[in-house]
């Protein structure tokens, strides 16, 4: 066990990066530890044509440029490879490879257990991102075992699926979108919407959206305003020509929501029933919070609970959930900012020795 931390990020990806990038310009001595074993894998090992939603000019870390044209989309190996780079520019230290069993608190400090032995430290940071275990409903269990079954973090390509295959994509958000589309060649592919969503035009007046939204304040806005309350209610996103109707001129059969999977039959909302051959559960995701061995961390189902990033458990913090202060808390552009806000925290809760 080596000497005790003053603080320990859990997790180096976009929002644990911009942490310790403002945790070099202090004394405290910190770790991150990530448990894949290159930094960046967490995004190596999405779908292959994965492309972020927000252009280079805002996919960028703080102190270091995305480079690239500003106005385009960075891949997923472009986008792992810059954190990569960024962590090696800034020197920071991060510790991949290591894998967390347990994280509990003896003795006024923070215990992880590791793949790598034990680390203890005054505080911890779980960066560890709201995409974490994709969630499968509970209706998957009736379907054949003849039946190929993904989710976003099995599915790769097309070439998973036979030509000729109908496919149900479950889930009308942007990943299942995504993958419904790039199925769409020579296969018959249904795409099960849920709740209706706005689907945000890419550009306006010819600008990105997401300069409209910053300029407007509308990106950083809390939701406890009536901006902030209304972007997390409608839940849009960037559709980038995936909008429904245009998702319907080129083949996909968009169609309501999944209510029922038997053997090979899956049924919609609207009573009609089709035979498939794969389904993709683009269904969303939930926190992988068992390893977390702090009762006040989690509610009844798992999820952690925090206010602005500070957990009921003294010490605990996050960084990089979704709405953690605004809609840009759970994108690469605004995490740096979070990073700031959240520093203060610690910085407050540290002086209390």
């Amino acid at each position: 066990m080596t000497a005790p931390l003053d603080l320990l990020i859990i997790g180096a990806g976009q929002a644990g990066l911009a942490l310790g990038y403002q945790l070099k310009l202090t004394p405290y001595r910190f770790q991150l530890v990530d448990g894949h074993a290159r930094l960046g894998d967490s995004w190596r090992t999405r779908y292959d044509s994965l492309t972020l939603f927000t252009p280079r000019c805002y996919s960028a870390l703080p102190g270091l440029a995305l480079a690239g044209d500003p106005e385009g989309y960075a891949g997923r190996d472009e986008f792992a490879d810059y954190l990569e780079t960024y962590a090696g520019r800034f020197a920071l230290p991060v510790v991949t490879g290591t894998r967390i069993h347990a994280l509990d608190r003896a003795n006024g400090r923070f215990r992880a257990v590791t793949s790598g032995g034990v680390i203890e430290a005054r505080a911890v940071v779980l960066a560890t991102g709201a995409f974490q275990t994709p969630v499968v409903p509970p209706l998957a269990n009736g379907l054949s075992n003849r039946m190929l079954q993904f989710t976003p973090a099995s599915y790769r390509s097309p070439s998973q699926v036979p030509s000729g295959a109908t496919v149900v994509v479950v889930g009308d958000g942007a990943t299942g979108r995504d993958i419904a589309d790039e199925l769409n060649t020579g296969r018959a592919v249904y795409l099960a919407a849920g709740r209706s969503r706005p689907a945000m035009p890419e550009r306006l007046l010819g600008r990105s959206l997401f300069w409209w939204l910053d300029k407007t304040g509308a990106l950083t806005a809390s939701p406890e305003t009536a901006v902030g309350r209304y972007l997390k209610q409608s839940d849009g996103f960037p559709a980038r020509g995936r909008e429904l109707g245009r998702l319907r001129q080129r083949g996909v059969r968009v169609r309501s929501r999944v209510i029922r999977g038997e053997g090979e039959q899956i049924t919609f909302a609207d009573g009609e029933t089709v035979t498939a051959d794969a389904v993709v559960w683009a269904t969303g995701y939930r926190d992988d919070s068992a390893w977390v061995n702090l009762a006040a961390a989690q509610d009844r189902q798992g999820n952690f609970v925090h206010a602005q990033g500070v957990s009921p458990v003294p010490g605990l913090f996050f960084i990089g959930r979704p709405w953690q202060r605004s809609r840009a808390s759970a994108l690469i552009t605004g995490v740096g900012a979070d990073a700031i806000h959240l520093l203060g925290l610690i910085r407050q809760y540290l002086a209390q020795g």
